[in-house]
C-alpha cells in the first residue's frame, strides 16, 4: 500500500464514520496527509486527521482517533494502528507490503505513479518568453499528462530554434498572451552549450524562485553532480539486472532491509501529484536524487560474490534495484532528460 493509497483508505474510513453517524462533521477534508512517524510515534506512517476532525465533531481527538483506529484495523493491508500523543494515528502496514510495492512498480513500469486524478481537465499553461520558463512549462506539462490532464501551452512569442533543437522545447506552443505566466528567475547565461540533459537539469533542479547555475559542474561525472548520481544509479540498476541474467537468475520481490529506499519509492506517486499541483519540477528532481542516494548502498549486495550461489535475498535485492531504476527512468523522462542504460 503506497502513501497515496493509505491516504485514500483513511479518508474512506472517515467518510464511512460520518455516513454511519459516528462522526458529525459538516465538511470533510479533501485529502488526508500521511507521513513517516515523528518523535514518539511508531509504525510505518502517521496522520493527524483525528486532531483536525476533533473540534468540528465536538469530540476529543483521542476519541476520534480510537473510532478511526477500530475501522482501520479491519482494512486489508493494515496490521496495526496505535494512537499516540493527543490523537495521532500510527499505522503499520501488513507484512509483505514492501514486496507488494516493488511488484506494483515492476508491473507499472515507467508509468508507476501516473494516475487519472486530473482526467478530463484541460489546463492552460502560460510561460514568460524566456528559456527557463519554457523548459519549466514543458516539464510541468509532462507531469500534468502523467496525472491525466490535457495541458495547453502558451507564450507571447514562439520559442527560439535552439531551444527547440537542443533543449526539447515543444514547437507547437500557442502564441498568445496569458495571465499569471510561469516566470521563474531567468538563467544568468545561455544554457544550450550544456546540451539537452545537463541544461534541462540546471534549469529545473532549483526551485523557480532560485537563481539557476549554468556551468560545467552539471557535466562532470562525479558524486558532487546530482544529475550524474541519478543517471549513474539508473545505469547501475540496469547493469545488475543484465549481470544477474548472465548468472542465471532474475528478480523476485521479497523482504529487503532498505527502509529509506522503500519509503522513497512509495512516495513517488505523491511527489508527482505535488509536482503537478504546484507546477514545481524541482520537487521531482530532488526526489530522484533521494531515490538514487537511497539505492547506492544496496547495489554492492545485489549480485553474489565469489562462489556464492544466488539466493532468495539476492533475487529480492535485485527486484528492489530494478524497481528503483524504473522510478528513476520514469522521473527523468518527465523532466525531459535521457536515462541511459549505460553510462
Amino acid at each position: 500500500m503506497t502513501p497515496v493509497e493509505l491516504s485514500r483508505t483513511v479518508l474512506h474510513a472517515v467518510r464511512r464514520a460520518v455516513d454511519e453517524g459516528e462522526l458529525a462533521v459538516a465538511v470533510l477534508p479533501e485529502r488526508v496527509v500521511v507521513a513517516p512517524p515523528g518523535p514518539g510515534g511508531c509504525g510505518d506512517y502517521a496522520t493527524n486527521v483525528a486532531l483536525q476532525l476533533a473540534r468540528p465533531a465536538g469530540q476529543p481527538a483521542s476519541a476520534v482517533a480510537e473510532l478511526l483506529r477500530t475501522r482501520l484495523l479491519c482494512t486489508d493491508g493494515i496490521s496495526d494502528v496505535v494512537v499516540t500523543g493527543p490523537g495521532f494515528l500510527n499505522i503499520s502496514l501488513a507484512g509483505g507490503a514492501d514486496a507488494r510495492l516493488v511488484r506494483d512498480i515492476l508491473r507499472a513500469g515507467p508509468r508507476y505513479g501516473h494516475s487519472d486524478a486530473l482526467a478530463g481537465q484541460t489546463i492552460e499553461l502560460h510561460a514568460a518568453p524566456d528559456v527557463r520558463a519554457l523548459v519549466l512549462m514543458d516539464s510541468v506539462a509532462r507531469v500534468l499528462r502523467s496525472q491525466g490532464a490535457r495541458p495547453q501551452l502558451h507564450c507571447t512569442r514562439p520559442p527560439e530554434g535552439a531551444w527547440v533543437r537542443v533543449l526539447g522545447v515543444p514547437e507547437d506552443i500557442r502564441v498568445r498572451p496569458g495571465t499569471d505566466p510561469l516566470r521563474p528567475v531567468p538563467a544568468p547565461a545561455d544554457p544550450t552549450p550544456l546540451g539537452r540533459d545537463a541544461a534541462r537539469w540546471a534549469l529545473l533542479q532549483p526551485a523557480p524562485h532560485d537563481r539557476p547555475r549554468i556551468g560545467d559542474e552539471h557535466l562532470v561525472q562525479r558524486e558532487s553532480n546530482p544529475l550524474f548520481r541519478v543517471r549513474y544509479a539508473h545505469a547501475r540498476s540496469r547493469a545488475v539486472v543484465r549481470n544477474a541474467a548472465d548468472l542465471g537468475f532474475g528478480p523476485e520481490p521479497g523482504p529487503v532491509n532498505a527502509s529509506a529506499l522503500h519509503q522513497a519509492l512509495a512516495d513517488h506517486p505523491r511527489v508527482l501529484a505535488a509536482t503537478a499541483a504546484h507546477r514545481a519540477p524541482d520537487r521531482l528532481a530532488r526526489h530522484l536524487v533521494a531515490v538514487a542516494d537511497a539505492l547506492a548502498p544496496l547495489l554492492p549486495s545485489v549480485l553474489p560474490l565469489g562462489d556464492e550461489k544466488p539466493s532468495a535475498a539476492h533475487r529480492a535485492r535485485l527486484a528492489l534495484a530494478e524497481a528503483a531504476g524504473t522510478v528513476l527512468a520514469g522521473g527523468l523522462t518527465l523532466l525531459g532528460i535521457d536515462a541511459p542504460a549505460h553510462l
